[in-house]
């Protein structure tokens, strides 16, 4: 009876490891690995289990626009043609590590021979961008009491970089009232946009500002830009504005003057300076009343006069 029953446990134990030793088994040491920009990186795919002597090993890239081959028919292509290599069996090194290269991994390996014969892992990698210089916008000058906004941008960085202001080599905090330098500002800023704007600045705002763009690959900044805080002169605009209005009301009162004056009206005709109009050759020229009556001459005297001039010549 007990040789029986062991025979029996014998017999459950040689079965259970034929069949694990008929299945294909993948596992990887890290499933989220990280590198940085032009760095190596290694994606592991270990095979645990099988009993195939030569399986199909294969790598391909999953992105939004679908899977694409890495390693196919033992052969690297694509955009890692010549920038990885496999480790025996079915690990992928990356040696030279781009911003593109962030996507998921999928190492697929088949063994015919094996009863489970099929088995794949997935690898989630992150390249991480050290951000470039930050494009900083600040002003120059801003009147006292009155709003401004500083800018800090960045698009390079991966992961996307958040942002830190600095004033005068100091950095600002997030909430002005955690601060004793700081406390009296009325400012808000924000570390993911990388705005800070002042709700009404003060003299004490006044100083050399730069932004920090910072990411898990490193920082960048960008350099100081001084802002000045000025008085309004109100007693300045307003005499200013006076004098402006002096002046076009002394203009406006000369325009005046000139035009009572007569400047700006045309010359009267009178009959001291009336022209007689040139006369055309054999054209009886009579003149009116008027005319006549200014003149010493009578019409008749003045009609024989230009009938003698026109047939003889003046007479002497």
């Amino acid at each position: 009876m007990a040789r029986t029953r062991l025979a029996c446990l014998l017999t459950l134990l040689s079965t259970h490891c034929y069949v694990g030793v008929l299945a294909v088994v993948l596992r990887t040491n890290d499933n989220s690995p990280w590198t940085d920009e032009f760095d190596k990186i290694e994606l592991s795919c270990l095979i645990e289990s099988i009993s195939t002597s030569n399986p199909r090993i294969e790598w391909k890239k999953i992105t939004n626009e679908g899977p694409s081959y890495v390693y196919f028919e033992k052969k690297i292509s694509g955009d890692l043609e010549n920038r990885a290599v496999i480790r025996e069996p079915a690990t992928l090194l990356i040696t030279n590590a781009t911003r593109s290269d962030t996507a998921k991994y999928r190492c697929e390996v088949t063994a015919a021979d094996d009863q489970k014969s099929f088995d794949e892992i997935v690898i989630d990698l992150v390249v991480r961008v050290k951000p470039v210089v930050p494009k900083c916008s600040v002003p120059k000058s801003v009147p006292f009491g009155k709003s401004a906004e500083l800018s800090c941008v960045e698009e390079e960085g991966f992961p996307k970089s958040h942002y830190q202001w600095f004033k005068n080599r100091e950095e600002i905090p997030d909430d002005p009232k955690t601060s004793l330098k700081f406390f009296n500002s009325s400012y808000t800023l924000n570390s993911e946009t990388g705005t800070l704007k002042f709700v009404a600045v003060r003299k004490e705002d006044a100083g050399a500002y730069y932004c920090r763009a910072k990411n898990d690959a490193g920082y960048a900044e960008c350099p100081p830009q001084q802002m000045e805080i000025y008085d309004i002169d109100v007693v300045g605009i307003v005499l200013g504005v006076l004098v402006v209005v002096v002046v076009l009301l002394c203009i406006t009162a000369g325009i005046c003057c000139a035009y009572k004056r007569g400047f700006f009206s045309s010359q009267k005709q009178t009959g001291n300076n009336y022209k007689v109009p040139a006369k055309g050759d054999g054209v009886d020229y009579v003149r009116t009343e008027d005319e006549v009556g200014s003149s010493k001459y009578s019409p008749d005297s003045l009609r024989c006069f230009i009938f003698d001039f026109n047939q003889h010549g003046p007479i002497t």
